[in-house]
């Protein structure tokens, strides 16, 4: 059984009449993020490489697109509160990745970053979206590097946040342990409990809003993680070889306009990695959000959002 709403046929879901909006504008109002006073937000689907993709359009369908891809383990509600604040002038659309939240799960396990760079790149082609601002956060960041990489006249602008070419194994490691030991549980209690242990920078109220995007109930009553339990998923075994993976020296050749975001006190991203990947980008800049970890985005919300708005303001002019 589902725990949250999602479209389940061809046609939009409004998702604004839900509790689940009518919450998020609670924690919007709990933390002081801005946003219009009526906002379009829709549930919807898509066929992508002979797959069903979710994803959450948000704003006037005529507004600049930007395109969100979410970290593993996680789904493209994990953008909410940026989504509902970026909504004002931007058409916001937040992908749920192949294996995550309510998209359908690969049935050839194939959950390389390549594959679902290519699901990414395969989005953008089929909504028709002119030169988008693609954002993602961990495993979406490498999956739009890789597109960058690939195809960068695509996009109008990058927006990478706690990842690049260099990471830190020993980070990534915890970010498997948890993943690895929070798989089932009998009550949602449990979960709450441990994410409060491994996230110590978002509330507990927040939490227990955002646990239904993550889990479901199975029909023995255990709750489960919505993601597909392969080992292979999720982006937590990273890749190898240079389909998977972007040296800084390929990082050179990203002439776009590039914002690495880095939480400062990230386990996943150090200092010195975040400047040399902020070095070798031709229009590369680099701001360091206080009081966040690797989840820089839903652990400071606000301080993320006002180094993405700078960037979007200067270094990326609505007109096309």
């Amino acid at each position: 059984m589902y725990l949250n709403r999602f479209a389940d046929t061809t046609e939009p879901l409004d998702l604004t009449p839900t509790d689940e909006f009518r919450l998020l504008l609670a924690s919007a109002a709990d933390l002081g993020i801005s946003h219009a006073p009526q906002v379009p937000y829709r549930s919807r689907n898509i066929v992508l490489r002979q797959m069903r993709f979710h994803y959450l359009d948000w704003g006037a369908a005529d507004a600049p697109p930007i395109v969100l891809l979410h970290g593993g383990h996680q789904s493209a509600h994990s953008w909410d509160l940026v989504s509902l604040h970026l909504a004002q002038r931007y058409r916001v659309l937040a992908l749920d990745q192949r294996g995550h939240g309510d998209s359908e799960w690969a049935r050839d396990v194939a959950y390389s970053n390549h594959e679902m760079s290519l699901d990414a790149e395969a989005f953008i082609g089929v909504l028709g979206l002119q030169r988008p601002i693609l954002m993602g956060h961990s495993m979406g960041g490498r999956n739009a590097m890789l597109l960058t990489r690939r195809n960068p006249s695509l996009l109008r602008a990058l927006v990478i946040v706690d990842v690049g070419p260099e990471v830190s194994d020993r980070g990534r490691a915890v970010i498997a342990g948890f993943v690895r030991d929070n798989e089932e549980f009998d009550d949602l209690e449990h979960f709450v409990r441990n994410v409060q242990q491994y996230d110590p920078y978002r509330s507990r109220a927040h939490i227990e809003r955002t646990v239904k995007y993550n889990m479901l109930q199975r029909a023995d009553g255990k709750f489960v993680s919505k993601c597909d339990a392969n080992p292979r998923r999720l982006g937590v075994v990273r890749g190898t070889g240079p389909q998977e993976n972007i040296t800084l020296e390929e990082a050179r050749a990203f002439d776009l306009p590039v914002l690495l975001v880095r939480g400062a006190d990230s386990r996943i991203l150090t200092a010195d990695a975040a400047e040399r990947f902020r070095d070798a980008l031709p229009r590369g800049t680099l701001v360091t959000v206080p009081n966040c970890g690797h989840n820089v985005h839903g652990q400071n919300t606000k301080g993320f959002i006002e180094a993405v708005s700078e960037f979007l303001v200067h270094t990326c002019p609505l007109h096309t």
